[in-house]
């Protein structure tokens, strides 16, 4: 049976920094894939202040064993003190995308 996929979500300050997190974490095997998304705006509260950042979206493609890892080192390799991560899982998946997702993550 092939392994639950999770997709991690997670935002960064710019294209450089998604590269180098992104590269890290398929090296790692803690991410079969990486896909970094084009720019976004956001708009949220920081510290009592509404705050605007042009930031980029990346989503991560991993298992729900390395999901874990895979947030933790996010977090180690992040410029942000708290970092936009959240997991998802996929409700579905082709069993030849989930099994290399697992192949790709052990």
């Amino acid at each position: 049976m092939p392994p639950d996929v999770i997709t991690v979500y997670a935002t960064f300050a710019d294209r450089a920094e998604a590269e180098r997190v992104a590269q890290a974490l398929v090296d790692e095997r803690l991410a079969a894939c990486a896909n970094l998304l084009g720019p976004c705006r956001s708009i949220y509260r920081w510290e009592g202040t509404v705050e605007r950042a042009d930031e980029v979206p990346a989503l991560f493609k991993t298992t729900a064993d390395a999901a874990p890892r895979l947030l933790a080192r996010l977090a180690e390799l992040h410029g942000y003190d708290v970092p936009a991560a959240v997991a998802w899982p996929a409700v579905d998946a082709l069993a030849p995308y989930a099994a290399w997702v697992g192949e790709s993550t052990r």
